[in-house]
């Protein structure tokens, strides 16, 4: 078990779309009256709408804020700041904004709150980088964090796309560095890999629509991931390069950052194997710095730092600056090594796959590539975009396991099996991606929740399209031996309104552990029915007990599990799929509270929420009915959201179809 420590810097972050208009709430809630609002001449606009919304709070403004963050501005800005009596600075903008705010609070203490419009990332960082005389120095301390950061989505849907496409790559770098920068744990490890995984996606996604909130969302979730990452772990060869050719050459930041990453990764490739390993996964790639450099150019990126004017004689001064000092960075620091970097970054060459290889010959990565290439005419981008990373995510596993002839021949064979023996009632390919826990994860991703809804879980195999419509009060166990179960649940909205007429379907194992679909014999569908909820959005209904069961092993899924030393065991559950006109559909399981397998279901279903209990009774039924011997009730209230565009209906099953066919 590995050993870390882990500090993390207090700081306040809200983040979604519209956000920016709490920037008056956030300031008097850190007990502010007189507020200096920073800006850069780029964003005047809108830190036009920052003194509206803040009213009377506004007592400054200054519009001078330039990259790198010159010591003579900051002057300039502390003196504003002294005249105004501001106790709060606001600085809307990108890096050199917040760099600003940064300075000025290490001189006076002063609060910050910060709107990017960029994906720069040093807002959540306690990191100033400051320029004098032609030499950027940083400095660390708690004092330099900023106590708010508001982010909106918003704001950064007028970033052009150039500028975004920098920044984005920018952020990237914070979270590259922090993968193999000694102060790495698994939580920074963890933020890490989210935030290149969400910047990439967004990148991809961005000549499609650039004003497009999933993608702009994306990109700045990422950006604030990746400086959290900064914060925590530090900088390294990539961020020393960049505040040199930044502060001692004048090239623009984000831009240097761009053009400099693809070759700092292949430098440190063969010292920081595993890292570079897992951000190639993440990018669906063989190898790292040449996936970096093609989304760069994929995306129109900077890829030569003589485009901003950078003369060839001055990378021998570069080289010079950047090892005259020592930092922690995976490969060691020579002159000659550099310089070396830096002549490819100048001329812009592609980082050569075969110095950062993995196991695996230039023309597997060539017939990668050429293979991604057939995708490029796909009308539809998102399949282009999904069939690019499937190719280069098997590829790479291909390359990074050695796959041998004959264990590729098996694989087809399990594949194929897997494919043969699914019918309509018997998913088998379902199964396995149950079993592998891939869909939990779809779930996951499809239906992240809010705490205001039930949570969702998978579909399984055994969900049958159009079951019987069905009464209330109907038993669906239709005399089948088990503990009678009396259902009573309720579908309401997330502010408790009763949602009547949503449509719900139920389906469960008998007692035995089997469902309908794989007991022949049986006459019809039996445990599981359509029903509709009442006018108060209540649902009662009859049933039995759920029982643990093994899902089907007799097939080539069941024969993974045994291969792998896993049972085959599900926790006891009943099944719901809530559909409802206007809201998210909702697929669900009630788990039996102190059933086995809860901690071990065999396809990572259960979720801590929806283990309930099914409370043992005796006596007469809610509905006056008398039983014979104990009897279990479930009462529960499922929360369904109302449709957005960011709650998308599972394809399974629509609400158009399920309302027209519930009784």
């Amino acid at each position: 078990m590995p050993s870390f420590s882990y500090t993390a810097h207090p700081a306040r972050v809200v983040f979604g779309t519209g956000t920016f208009d709490q920037v008056r709430a956030e300031a008097e809630r850190l007990g502010h009256h007189r507020v200096l609002v920073l800006a850069d001449p780029h964003v005047g606009d809108v830190a036009d709408r920052v003194e509206k919304v803040l009213g009377p709070l506004a007592a400054a403004r200054f519009d001078g804020a330039a990259m790198h963050t010159p010591v003579d501005v900051t002057e300039r800005a502390l003196e504003v700041l002294r005249q105004a009596q501001a106790d709060c600075v606001v600085a809307v903008g990108g890096g050199s904004t917040t760099g600003l705010a940064k300075a000025l609070a290490a001189r006076t203490g002063v609060d910050q709150v910060i709107l990017p419009t960029t994906y720069a990332g040093s807002e959540v960082t306690p990191v100033l980088g400051e320029t004098e005389n032609g030499v950027k120095t940083t400095r660390s301390s708690p004092d330099i964090l900023p106590e708010t950061v508001i982010y909106d989505v918003e704001l950064s849907r007028r970033l052009p796309v150039p500028l975004t496409v920098t920044s984005a790559v920018n952020a990237m770098a914070h979270a590259v560095e922090a993968l193999y920068s000694p102060d790495a744990n698994p939580v920074v490890d963890g933020m890490a890999l989210e935030a290149i995984g969400r910047l990439a996606r967004g990148l991809r996604r961005l000549a499609a629509d650039p004003a497009d909130l999933d993608t702009r969302s994306d990109l700045l979730h990422g950006a604030w991931l990746a400086g959290m990452c900064l914060g925590v772990a530090g900088m390294g060869l990539h961020h020393k390069l960049c505040h040199t050719l930044g502060g001692s050459f004048d090239l623009p930041h984000s831009p240097a950052h761009t053009v400099v990453l693809p070759h700092v990764m292949a430098y440190n490739a063969a010292a920081a194997p595993e890292a570079m390993r897992r951000i190639a996964d993440v990018l669906g790639a063989a190898d790292a710095p040449t996936a970096v450099f093609d989304l760069i150019v994929e995306c129109g990126g900077p890829t030569a730092l003589r485009r901003f004017g950078m003369r060839e004689v001055d990378l021998v001064r570069a080289a010079d600056l950047a090892v005259a000092t020592p930092y922690p960075n995976p490969a060691a620091l020579t002159h000659e090594g550099i310089l070396g970097l830096l002549r490819h970054a100048w001329h812009g060459d592609r980082p050569d796959p075969a110095a950062v290889d993995l196991a695996a010959p230039l023309s597997i990565h060539r017939l990668t590539e050429q293979v991604v290439a057939t995708f490029t005419g796909a009308a539809d981008t998102r399949l282009r975009d999904l069939l690019s990373d499937l190719v280069r995510r098997l590829h790479g596993f291909a390359v990074d396991n050695a796959l041998t002839q004959a264990e590729w021949a098996r694989g087809v064979d399990f594949l194929t099996r897997t494919g043969q023996i699914s019918t309509p009632t018997r998913q088998e390919v379902v199964l396995l991606s149950d079993t592998l826990g891939l869909s939990s994860v779809v779930d996951v991703l499809t239906n992240s929740r809010t705490p205001d809804t039930t949570p969702s879980a998978v579909l399984g195999p055994f969900y049958v399209e159009g079951p019987p419509a069905l009464a209330q009060d109907t038993d669906v166990s239709q005399g089948l031996p088990g503990i009678p179960l009396y259902v009573d649940v309720t579908v309401t909205d997330t502010d408790d309104r009763p949602v009547a007429g949503a449509v719900v379907d139920i389906w469960q194992s008998n007692d035995d552990g089997f469902y309908d679909v794989q007991l022949p014999d049986l006459d019809g569908p039996v445990l599981r029915g359509r029903f509709r909820t009442d006018p108060h959005g209540r649902l009662r209904f009859w049933s039995i007990l759920p029982s643990e069961y093994p899902i089907p092993t007799d097939g080539p899924v069941g024969q993974m599990l045994a291969a792998t030393g896993r049972h085959p065991y599900r926790a006891p559950h009943l099944h719901f799929l809530i559909s409802a006109e206007g809201y998210q559909q909702l697929i669900t399981q009630l788990f039996v509270r102190g059933g086995s397998y809860i901690d071990s279901d065999a396809v990572f279903g259960v979720k801590d929420d929806l283990v309930v209990d099914f409370v043992p009774r005796t006596g007469p039924a809610p509905d006056g009915r008398k039983r014979d011997g104990g009897w279990r009730e479930l009462r529960y209230a499922f929360r369904i959201a109302q449709q957005s565009t960011f709650s998308p209906i599972s394809p399974m099953t629509t609400p158009a179809t399920a309302l027209k066919e519930a009784p």
